[in-house]
């Protein structure tokens, strides 16, 4: 049976400004699209087949893309895979034209090009690439053979396991990823949702829901971006949260401690320890003492 495209998409305010161009091959259909948006334009798409998506140039930069109706949009793409069944909003908050390449997927072939390429991505999660000179020559070339053939089937086949290795990010080895950190404004969305929550527990799903990645996508983004896990970062926080609390208030350790997030005082103390290097008790005493003398001083040299 044929390989045939399907997917569920509504959009508002965009429009094709030239004929649709599409060529099938090998469980892969490819398709370039122009289209123009109002400013205020956006879609929601959701296919039951695996998806790979360039934008082509520059234009779409301003596009917005998330995963979940609530998370953060993700702002400055390139190139996204979007696996089977996962939804996507677009949004566009001023007026372009710009233009993508868009790959269907069939499941069967595309697990045999990523083995091919000694890949062990998993095909249920989502990978996003900020515009990059690697994928736009790949794409360039892939959709000027989309819209005018003159190259066998063999060539596109070619450019796809190119283009999937760059925006999967599969290596020679299986090191960690080369790129694809987080956005600043998506840390700082994570972080004045951190801070607001520290009194309880927080996990890396209810992070990754935020950010609109899957759970390992946000943990190898994190690397990238903050050269550390999600968990630890959460740890910084409370213990950074703990410090401003015993300089400036009276409460004591247990009562921190819960403020914070921690279990207990034992784990307060064993992660302050880790990350200061002595106890909070030694450290508060340490830091009391400095204040008061610090204060003796400015009495001192009143008049």
């Amino acid at each position: 049976m044929t390989f045939m495209p399907r997917m569920t998409s509504q959009t508002r305010a965009i429009s094709p400004t030239r004929p649709l161009r599409w060529r099938r091959w090998g469980g892969a259909i490819a398709d370039v699209w122009h289209v123009h948006g109002e400013a205020g334009a956006g879609g929601f798409y959701r296919s039951p087949d695996p998806r790979l998506v360039v934008f082509l140039g520059a234009q779409a930069e301003a596009l917005r893309l998330r995963t979940t109706p609530g998370g953060a949009w993700m702002e400055g793409i390139g190139a996204f895979y979007i696996p089977a069944g996962m939804p996507l909003w677009s949004a566009l908050p001023e007026e372009r034209d710009y233009a993508h390449l868009d790959f269907h997927l069939e499941a069967g072939p595309l697990a045999q090009r990523l083995r091919a390429a000694g890949g062990t991505r998993r095909m249920d999660e989502a990978h996003f690439l900020a515009t990059d000179s690697r994928t736009q020559p790949l794409a360039a070339l892939l959709a000027e053979e989309v819209q005018t053939p003159s190259r066998p089937d063999m060539m596109l086949d070619g450019l796809l396991s190119a283009l999937l290795c760059e925006v999967l990010d599969l290596g020679a080895t299986e090191a960690e990823p080369r790129r694809g950190g987080l956005p600043p404004h998506v840390i700082r969305d994570l972080r004045s949702h951190a801070l607001s929550a520290l009194h309880r527990r927080i996990d890396v799903a209810e992070l990754a829901a935020l950010a609109g990645l899957s759970e390992s996508w946000l943990t190898r983004a994190f690397k990238q971006s903050l050269g550390t896990t999600p968990q630890r970062w959460l740890t910084q926080l409370r213990v950074e949260a703990a410090m401003g609390l015993m300089t400036d208030t009276p409460m004591g350790l247990a009562e921190i401690a819960a403020a914070v997030g921690f279990a207990d005082q034992a784990h307060l103390t064993r992660a302050f320890r880790a990350a200061q290097g002595e106890t909070p008790g030694a450290w508060r005493k340490a830091r009391t003492r400095v204040i008061a003398s610090n204060h003796g001083s400015l009495v001192q040299e009143r008049p």
